[in-house]
């Protein structure tokens, strides 16, 4: 008899991977006897490669290495030889189902993802809208491991044990200690999409707010990439405070050990709200188009962490990528620096805690 061995198929996008983290840490530790394989994009690999000892990780270039169908054929024949004996979909998109649809011809144990698409679409309709909660994606990946077989209570708390990744692992010296004293800040303020983008502007404002309040603090931006690097390089010279991690750091790896000692993280509704989440760091999430109520919200966070406005048109999109048909991005513009300052400042405080 086959030894049990499950793959996960994920390959996209950041978030919907890091939201894969709590859900199979907790099959692990349910089914110690399972072996598990991860099967996504290389720079995950620092989610998985460690979150337990029946935990692998397997990489594939869907883009390039095992693009069209001679790639996914070949990526087929490297994964039939690793003998699994049930398929876990939790992707659903043309590269996966092909996937599995291969998996199924040969009589493997297959489920898939259902993403609830109806309710979201409800969600965002422009009439006769239903501001409903959504399930979440981490309990749509747990109905998948329930098809198979393998249901799961979900608890989880961080990547790293005790107090957080071992910051002595980091490139630069400066950022190798925190002082007792000090209050470290995340900042994330891009996002895939500009319907989850506070006006960077604002943004800045939200910068100055805490340099001013917190002086002997230190604020960490996240995600600077592309045009984002100058933007962001403006703002560390002109808060002193202010340090651009893409310019520090090079690796996930290194973010997640520097993120695990985040006071608080402000965020958009972005992969660094799931990142920030997975290492057990609050996150003052800031939205604007798009709602918790699809069911993104960062694991264990809470919604009283949340910056945004109550409109009758939001939300409009699931994920951030259609235009405003107001034409204002009202839902953006209408939040003030000082709604999420003060969000920020009840979780420095304790006066928003989470479970």
């Amino acid at each position: 008899m086959k030894s049990e061995h499950i793959l996960i198929m994920r390959f996209s996008s950041l978030g919907d991977v890091t939201m894969l983290v709590p859900v199979v840490a907790s099959l692990a530790a349910q089914y110690p006897h399972v072996r598990i394989t991860v099967l996504s994009r290389d720079v995950v690999r620092p989610l998985f490669e460690k979150l337990a000892p029946n935990v692998g990780f397997m990489d594939a270039d869907v883009g390039k290495e095992y693009k069209g169908i001679l790639g996914l054929n070949a990526l087929y024949r490297r994964l039939k030889a690793k003998h699994f004996t049930a398929i876990a979909d939790m992707h659903d998109v043309i590269r996966t189902k092909y996937l599995r649809m291969r998996f199924s011809v040969d009589r493997y144990h297959v489920a898939h993802i259902d993403k609830h698409r109806k309710g979201k679409q409800r969600l965002v309709a422009r009439k006769n809208k239903r501001l409903v909660q959504q399930s979440t994606s981490f309990a749509n990946y747990a109905e998948v491991l329930a098809a198979l077989g393998y249901p799961v209570t979900l608890q989880f708390k961080s990547l790293f044990s005790g107090s957080g990744g071992n910051l002595r692992l980091l490139p630069q010296r400066d950022l190798q200690e925190k002082k007792t004293f000090q209050k470290w800040i995340g900042v994330a303020p891009f996002a895939a999409h500009p319907g989850k983008v506070y006006p960077l502007e604002k943004m800045q404002q939200v910068v100055a707010m805490l340099c001013e309040m917190h002086p002997n603090g230190r604020i960490f931006v996240f995600g600077a990439q592309k045009e984002g690097r100058s933007l962001v390089s403006r703002w560390c010279e002109q808060y002193p405070r202010c340090v651009d991690v893409s310019a520090c750091l090079s690796s996930l790896k290194e973010e997640l050990i520097l993120m695990s000692h985040l006071d608080v993280m402000v965020s958009m509704d972005s992969a660094n709200t799931h990142l920030a989440s997975v290492v057990d760091v609050p996150v003052v999430s800031v939205w604007g188009a798009t709602h918790p109520y699809a069911g993104f919200m960062g694991w264990r966070q809470d919604e009283s962490t949340v910056v945004q406005l109550s409109l009758p048109c939001r939300p409009c999109s699931i994920f951030g990528d259609k235009p405003c048909y107001r034409g204002d991005m009202a839902c953006m513009a209408g939040i003030s620096p000082e709604m999420v300052v003060e969000k920020v400042e009840q979780v420095l405080n304790h006066q928003i805690k989470r479970d």
